[in-house]
């Protein structure tokens, strides 16, 4: 059954059992109301006929005389008794004669005091009866009754039931089409809801709840609903964004590989067709296929580095001095560039303390260096220098070289981005990506600052021994005044 409905039926019934014990109550009180008029009037007509009754020697008077009408209005009939109940005097014929059985005046001749109750005398019985006892001039004692018929009481609670019965109906009726209208009422909102939500699908998550009221129950489930509408749509945009990312990883994953690939299978079908019968061609061929097959397992390594930093476990730091590891990251440097480039370590006067995992940072370290002398042409210069301040643990990388375009900068910790394709020793471009993702990966972040013409400083910043001081929430700026660059997920 639909809530509408319920809410119709449950409020009708509150409403309706509301109004029966209203009726109740006003037909009890109507009752009791009638009930007590009627025994003033006959209590008052028994003491008013005892009163005349004193000032009166003719019994006969009392029941045709002038004051007779006065006594009997409204359908009262007075009746006069000796001690033994034999009628004296009477207003109206009673049902069986003088010697009918009454014992109200009985109780009044015993007690001496005015007794009330039903009796059947008249012939619209029953009545209420109210007899009260006085003593005449002689001492002897006589019984004054004074009663009136039930059937006027009768007939006004007849009519009062009728009419409250009726209006009972009534209110039932009105309270049923006040239920629904009000339900209804209550309820349109979530139709609403209802109908704003049955045009929502996972292709077109902008769309919004109404919001009637904002203060009440319904407005604040719209709200809340709103407000999840809002997070599922920037998690599919997300998913979406990583998808595109995905895909685009996986075309230039396999474009890098494809180069290789292909340089190798050439050299491969040359030294099956031809190749081995030429000795300079065959070795030609061997270095080219070692060189390509070594370029390819960079680049699968680095991979597995990525996904090894996106999946994998998380650092397990150790103290670690920051200076220490640059020198080591500066001899393996130096033999590699072969003097092709000078590198100079300005060493710090104090180690640089941080809680770091060695073996990670020391690979961040190595990308900074291999890349500064990557692109710094022959003869320039590439210093790092490891600093401790603030709190913080950290190392320059500064090179001499080209500079990076300012179109660039916020796209050189992308995946396979390159800022010059045209070199064929520039590397895939997952370097930086990976140096990025280890520092941030320890709570720390990369800087880049570069000038065009002039070159380019990489600056490393980590928290401190164990943790101790937190980087600041603000990005930084570098010595140039240029912001670091967002991260890009891939």
């Amino acid at each position: 059954m639909p809530i509408r409905w319920r809410l119709t039926i449950f409020n009708a019934l509150a409403i309706g059992a509301i109004l029966v014990l209203l009726g109740f109550a006003l037909h009890f009180l109507m009752r009791e109301a009638l009930l007590s008029g009627l025994e003033d009037t006959v209590q008052n007509r028994a003491e008013a006929a005892a009163m005349d009754l004193e000032d009166r020697e003719d019994l006969e008077e009392l029941a045709s005389g002038e004051d007779a009408e006065e006594l009997t209005l409204d359908g009262v009939f007075v009746v006069v008794r000796d001690e033994e109940g034999n009628v004296l005097a009477q207003t109206a014929d009673l049902v069986g004669g003088p010697a009918a059985e009454d014992t109200i005046w009985r109780q009044a001749a015993r007690s001496g005091e005015p007794a009330s109750g039903t009796a059947s005398l008249s012939g619209q019985a029953p009545e209420l009866v109210h007899a009260v006892p006085t003593r005449t001039e002689e001492g002897s004692t006589l019984i004054i009754e004074a009663g009136k018929s039930y059937e006027a009481v009768n007939a006004s609670l007849a009519a009062f039931r009728t009419a409250l019965l009726i209006g009972l109906g009534v209110a039932m009726l009105l309270s049923v089409i006040g239920a629904y209208l009000l339900a209804r009422a209550a309820l349109s909102p979530v139709e609403n809801v209802v109908t704003a939500a049955r045009g929502i699908s996972d292709e077109d998550l902008s769309r919004r709840l109404p919001v009637s009221h904002s203060r009440d129950e319904i407005g604040r489930l719209a709200t809340t609903i709103n407000g999840l509408l809002a997070r599922l749509e920037a998690a599919f945009a997300r998913r979406e964004e990583a998808l595109t990312r995905q895909r685009s990883f996986v075309a230039d994953a396999s474009h890098e590989l494809r180069t290789p690939l292909t340089s190798i299978g050439g050299y491969a079908r040359m030294l099956e067709e031809w190749g081995l019968e030429d000795p300079a061609a065959a070795r030609e061929g061997v270095a080219a296929i070692r060189r390509e097959s070594e370029r390819m397992g960079g680049l699968v390594e680095q991979l597995l580095a990525l996904a090894r930093g996106d999946e994998g476990p998380p650092p397990r730091p150790e103290p670690t001095d920051l200076a220490a590891v640059a020198g080591d990251a500066v001899h393996d440097a130096r033999a590699s560039a072969d003097g092709k480039v000078s590198i100079e370590y300005v060493a710090p006067e104090d180690p640089v303390s941080a809680t770091v995992d060695h073996n990670r940072i020391r690979e961040a370290v190595s990308i900074l260096l291999d890349n500064a002398v990557r692109y710094t042409p022959e003869a320039g210069k590439v210093t790092i220098r490891p600093f401790q301040r603030d709190g913080l643990a950290g190392l320059e990388v500064e090179d001499t070289g080209a500079g990076i375009p300012e179109e660039h900068l916020h796209l050189i910790f992308e995946r396979f981005h390159r800022v010059d394709e045209a070199r064929g020793d520039a590397g895939a471009g997952l370097g930086l990506s990976i140096a990025r993702q280890v520092a941030e990966a320890h709570g720390g972040r990369i800087e880049v600052d570069s000038t065009l013409g002039e070159g380019s400083t990489f600056t490393l910043l980590l928290p401190g021994e164990r943790g101790q001081s937190e980087l600041p929430e603000e990005r930084g700026l570098g010595r140039r005044g240029r912001p670091i660059p967002e991260r890009s997920e891939n």
